[in-house]
């Protein structure tokens, strides 16, 4: 018998700014069939710069939500805007509550780990059964698997394989509930 899919699927593999490329480029294809609630990280832009960490952009209203402290041209040190990334996660756990057939969540990364970030938002979207489209940094798979464990699957970052995951939650109609019409089947 084969195994059921697993709801929330970890994308491993490649480089944190591919996987949120590769986030990016799913969902915009995606919006045009289901509900998608989430953040997706983008770059700030800002030259000179030790600090990868940007910015989170909604999915729902395009948003941007600071996850960055500024520490000006040529610092060394990365600081980490815990605030907007809470703020961010109060936003997907309003856009989950008001209904949504996936979340993306841009990764699990230290502020998770801590108890913050998109931890809140991680949790509702389990709590409501919704799929999950996430990344994990390497340096936190044990906080992930503390957190998550036996729920998700590992995918290689592969646009088709990434797809073939989300099909495959979408495609059962007897997953439809008798007298409900799906407006994405």
């Amino acid at each position: 018998m084969d195994e059921p899919v697993k709801k929330i699927a970890v994308v491993q593999g490649a480089p944190s700014a591919l996987v949120q490329t590769l986030f990016q480029e799913l969902t915009q294809r995606w919006q045009a069939s289901g509900r998608l609630a989430g953040v997706v990280a983008e770059d700030h832009g800002l030259p000179d710069r030790a600090c990868s960490a940007g910015y989170l952009r909604s999915l729902s209203d395009g948003e941007r939500y600071p996850i960055f402290q500024d520490l000006g041209a040529g610092s060394k040190g990365c600081h980490l805007a815990g605030d907007g990334a809470a703020v961010a996660a109060a936003a997907v756990r309003r856009d989950i509550a008001a209904g949504c057939d996936l979340v993306v969540l841009s990764k699990f990364g230290k502020l998770e780990a801590g108890g913050g970030g998109l931890r809140d938002a991680f949790g509702a979207a389990i709590e409501a059964g919704v799929p999950v489209l996430t990344s994990v940094s390497p340096a936190y798979v044990a906080a992930w698997e503390a957190f998550a464990t036996p729920l998700f699957v590992v995918l290689p970052a592969a646009a088709e394989r990434i797809d073939a995951w989300w099909r495959s939650l979408r495609s059962p109609v007897a997953a439809v509930p008798a007298g409900r019409v799906s407006a994405h089947l």
